[in-house]
């Protein structure tokens, strides 16, 4: 990435924005939709924006422009329309050490304005690092799509409930809480307008405990191909996403692992030159004492995960485990001459 994401605090803090038409009118309605204080540094205001300085939304400050404006600014946008003036305002800024947008010139841009999609506080940001705008407006409509209306409003009341949830449930109870909450029934309840109703459902949940969580460890086997990250499955992407402790071969390309649950334990299993080899029995005996503490184990490899020896290993012990094979695994062409005679033993005892 040349660019990072992050979301900025922006409650009580300054923008500035540098231009009075237009092009600033565009950045204050984005900025309007925060809780930025909005100073505007212009000679003369477009309709829109002295509409919204007559309201109050915005404060305008005329006159000449010098670096001290720019100073203790959250962010500035600078948005006069005349390519020359803006060059000379970014200088201006720049030496007050601000964060700085320039419109139209990315090479001036410390800072690039996705496209957004905004189910406050759930809001989704959008970047190409400047090269394909239109597909990131593409990639927009589809989110908007996907995502209800209500969404947000699900969210902030998901966020009022967290203390409650914290004092009476633990860590993996809580997870698997709000997956039940925004995967489940309470999710479709509040969609279709029933706050109240999808509110007393989540307090019920938290005040019991139950949920239809299942607290037992559990192993999922999960293929990864030859190893890189378009070849591992929408399920074992999920699993990765749900694991507690994730043991993993070495030829496992880095990327299949930043799709896992980016506080999960994450264990080597050797298998390389610089690093001892981890015998099969030991493999299993970790899995299996993992899963008996109650953890959600995944073991991702390389190749096919799908082992006799596994299944008979997981079944002697009763740990509940699943096999999820990789894109190039034999499994998906649905040729079951091709499975070996110990996936016929999977699927019985499944």
């Amino acid at each position: 990435m040349k660019t990072f994401p992050m979301f900025l605090q922006m409650q009580g803090r300054r923008v500035i924005i540098a231009g009075g038409g237009e092009q600033a009118a565009q950045k204050c309605r984005l900025i309007l939709k925060t809780e930025a204080a909005i100073t505007v540094l212009a000679q003369s205001l477009d309709p829109e924006l002295e509409d919204l300085n007559g309201q109050g939304r915005i404060n305008w400050q005329r006159g000449p422009i010098s670096p001290s404006d720019f100073k203790d600014a959250a962010l500035v946008f600078i948005a006069s329309g005349c390519p020359a003036a803006d060059a000379s305002l970014h200088m201006f800024a720049k030496s007050a050490g601000a964060t700085v947008n320039v419109v139209d010139q990315p090479h001036l841009c410390d800072a690039l304005t996705p496209s957004i999609v905004d189910r406050s506080p759930v809001v989704v940001a959008i970047g190409t690092e400047g090269t394909a705008p239109v597909l990131a407006r593409q990639i927009k409509t589809r989110l908007e799509d996907m995502l209800e209306p209500r969404l947000g409003d699900l969210a902030a009341l998901a966020g009022r409930l967290r203390d409650r949830a914290a004092t009476r449930l633990g860590p993996r109870m809580r997870r698997d809480l709000w997956r039940w909450v925004f995967a489940g029934p309470v999710r479709d309840v509040h969609a279709r307008g029933a706050e109240r109703n999808a509110a007393q459902m989540i307090k019920k949940a938290i005040d019991t405990a139950s949920f239809g969580a299942d607290s037992s460890g559990s192993v999922a086997l999960v293929g990864a191909g030859p190893g890189s990250k378009d070849l591992i499955t929408m399920r074992g992407v999920q699993r990765l996403q749900e694991a507690d402790v994730i043991y993993y071969d070495h030829q496992i390309d880095g990327e299949v692992l930043d799709l896992a649950r980016r506080d999960a334990e994450r264990v080597q299993l050797g298998n390389a030159p610089e690093l001892q080899q981890w015998p099969q029995d030991k493999i299993l005996g970790v899995l299996v004492s993992a899963a008996r503490q109650g953890k959600r184990v995944v073991h991702l490899q390389t190749g096919d995960p799908r082992s006799a020896n596994d299944v008979d290993a997981l079944s002697a012990a009763d740990i509940d485990f699943e096999i999820v094979p990789g894109v190039s695994c034999t499994a998906t062409t649905g040729n079951t001459a091709s499975r070996g005679p110990y996936v016929e033993k999977v699927a019985q005892l499944r």
